[in-house]
């Protein structure tokens, strides 16, 4: 495809599943290679602690390979330090990255640990409160891997704001890539231990790049995973700053990686990925996590898929217009469909509160969403489906 050509949406949005990882067949049987092709694909998954159908983290991979092992994933992101393929940090708010990704956030660690970025109440520890942050650091160097529940009055409580003194020091060390984290406990708690003893030595003895070199590595790989993308979508991918990517996009464009494009009806100057399929049509059906990377950004999910998403977890239930937990349903090319999902562990149920239906969404959307459920409840060794109303949705 060459430089200034115009694409249309339906273009750019077959371009985007497939370099999502969209229209292929899946395997029969998931292994580790098919897992970390996916994720390396996507380059990272989100980590949330909400449970309600399960970890945010689990469900991408599902999404694109359908049943798999979910102790693959685990061994990857908190097994054997040998063997580990994935790492914790703050990338698209908390995820999972692929190892490789390490040496290019450490610009991003550096500027944690000199107190340039973060929370205020992190950075003071970078200076006036550093000599407690040393501390913390010394007693997991000392005693190994502790949870902050460990510490005195070490546990959190309803949220960030509230953190313990102890916990905003360990949020600190870890945000300034001093420790990391080396597993997690039944609640979802973090266990933290130093870096140099969670990162594989081959990963971590690899030299730093400058910042300009790791930004444009980010870039590059937001655009591989997106496709098509203005220069706001490349950098939310990893939450850039404009700064952090201003030499980046026109350094990738003059090298021959991002082809300028035009997309019609958008304002915005956009960029192709010099390795970017365009299929000529994408078939298949997902239930997609609210933190999936193909619709966490709503405005491009808007240009798109002409869908309005809005997360509705923390707004009070009379207030929810199609539930509290909802996956969006993407049946081939199109989201048609919200489903308000929760795994009944104690009943063995996968519950559909609530499905509505997008206007205009096709005769069989039900019959596959309904082999969908199936699937996902099979995922989850749940034996049973309920679904609750279904309604036709309206603009």
């Amino acid at each position: 495809m060459s430089a200034g050509e115009t694409l249309s949406p339906k273009q750019v949005r077959r371009i985007f599943l497939a370099a999502q990882g969209f229209g292929l067949r899946r395997p029969a049987r998931v292994g580790a290679a098919h897992l970390r092709r996916t994720v390396d694909r996507l380059g990272l998954h989100q980590i949330d602690s909400v449970n309600v159908l399960t970890r945010m983290h689990y469900l991408p991979a599902f999404s694109r390979l359908g049943d798999y092992d979910r102790a693959l994933l685990e061994r990857d992101a908190w097994g054997p330090k040998r063997g580990r393929r994935l790492f914790e940090y703050w990338a698209h708010e908390a995820s999972l990255l692929p190892m490789d990704l390490h040496p290019h956030f450490r610009w991003r660690m550096a500027r944690a640990e000199r107190g340039e970025i973060g929370w205020r109440q992190l950075r003071l520890f970078a200076h006036e409160r550093n000599a407690e942050a040393r501390a913390v650091r010394d007693r997991i160097a000392g005693e190994g891997p502790l949870a902050a529940s460990e510490f005195e009055n070490g546990s959190s409580r309803s949220g960030w704001w509230e953190w313990s003194e102890t916990k905003l020091a360990l949020e600190w060390l870890f945000w300034s890539g001093q420790i990391t984290t080396v597993t997690r406990r039944g609640s979802f708690e973090r266990v933290y231990d130093l870096s140099e003893r969670v990162i594989p030595r081959a990963i971590y003895d690899l030299p730093t790049p400058d910042a300009a070199t790791a930004q444009r590595v980010l870039i590059e790989r937001s655009a591989r995973a997106l496709g098509v993308a203005t220069a706001a979508d490349l950098r939310d991918y990893f939450r850039l700053k404009p700064e952090e990517a201003s030499r980046a996009i026109p350094e990738l464009e003059e090298e021959g990686t991002l082809i300028p494009v035009r997309v019609q009806g958008w304002a915005q100057k956009a960029w192709l990925h010099r390795d970017a399929r365009m299929p000529r049509r994408v078939r298949g059906d997902a239930l997609l996590a609210p933190f999936d990377p193909l619709i966490w950004e709503r405005g491009r999910t808007e240009r798109l898929f002409d869908f309005r998403y809005r997360i509705e977890i923390y707004v009070p239930a009379d207030k929810r217009t199609h539930g509290y937990f909802v996956l969006p349903f993407l049946m081939d090319e199109a989201l048609v469909a919200r489903v308000d999902l929760k795994a009944d562990r104690q009943a063995g149920r996968l519950l559909a509160h609530r499905v509505t239906l997008e206007p205009g969404a096709p005769r069989d959307t039900e019959e596959r969403l309904a082999i969908e459920l199936a699937r996902m409840a099979g995922w989850l060794g749940l034996g049973e489906v309920r679904i609750g109303e279904t309604i036709r949705g309206s603009r």
